[in-house]
């Protein structure tokens, strides 16, 4: 296994992962989210910002096992491998929560499938980045 492509990965997909949120969950469904706080569906902002090291913490951990997963199958397959990989992880966990948080919450139907497209395209390029940037030690 290497290491340091590894971890390399993790950090590319950690930053492209909050690229990706401010333009998903803040650009895109800004105004649906506003709206979601403003009924009490969701916490009140100044929540969530009190909160945001939870989220750093467990994306962090999801990143790396994200990579760690992508690593442990590797097929050298390239871009297409990721992609694959990407869209299973997405219906795996995406598919999943996106349900759950429409079972659990009075969320709006075409938001559950919203959030299902989001981590269909979110996962599939963090897939791709990751098939981009690992490559096992030579000789390996």
């Amino acid at each position: 296994m290497n290491w340091k492509r590894l971890l390399l990965a993790v950090v590319a997909i950690f930053v492209a992962e909050f690229i990706m949120g401010l333009i998903f969950h803040r650009g895109i469904l800004g105004e649906t989210y506003s709206l979601l706080m403003q009924d009490g569906t969701f916490r009140p902002e100044s929540d969530m910002k009190a909160l945001s090291w939870v989220r750093i913490i467990t994306t962090l951990v999801f990143c790396f096992f994200f990579v760690f997963i992508f690593v442990r199958g590797y097929e050298s397959r390239g871009i297409l491998e990721g992609v694959r990989y990407g869209f299973y992880i997405a219906i795996f966990i995406g598919f999943v929560m996106a349900f759950n948080m429409f079972v659990w919450f009075s969320l709006p139907y075409w938001l559950t499938w919203a959030w299902v497209g989001i981590y269909i395209v979110e996962f599939i390029i963090i897939g791709i980045i990751t098939s981009l940037i690992y490559k096992p030690k030579p000789g390996a």
